[in-house]
């Protein structure tokens, strides 16, 4: 266990990050989930009008470093595929 002041400050800060990391990541991977229901169900229209809050979303997260700037990338690039081929 931490046995400096500034190291249970440490402690302190990393576990609120951490939650908030979580709830990021969370929000991060609901979108995705939306984005390939909507390409299942064949919904072209309806993706086109997502696909710019998702981007927003990948983008937000990368940024924060939760994941990496061209795994994001690569999400929008994949996704951007599939709608392009409904």
């Amino acid at each position: 266990m931490a046995n400096t002041k500034s190291a249970i400050k440490r402690i302190r800060r990393i576990s609120k990050q951490t939650k908030v990391n979580k709830s990021r990541k969370s929000k991060f991977r609901t979108s995705l989930k939306k984005m390939n229901s909507l390409i299942s169900k064949k919904d072209k229209k309806q993706a086109l009008v997502y696909l710019p809050k998702l981007n927003s979303e990948l983008m937000k997260v990368a940024k924060t470093g939760i994941i990496k700037k061209k795994n994001a990338s690569r999400h929008v690039s994949r996704i951007t595929r599939k709608i392009n081929s409904l």
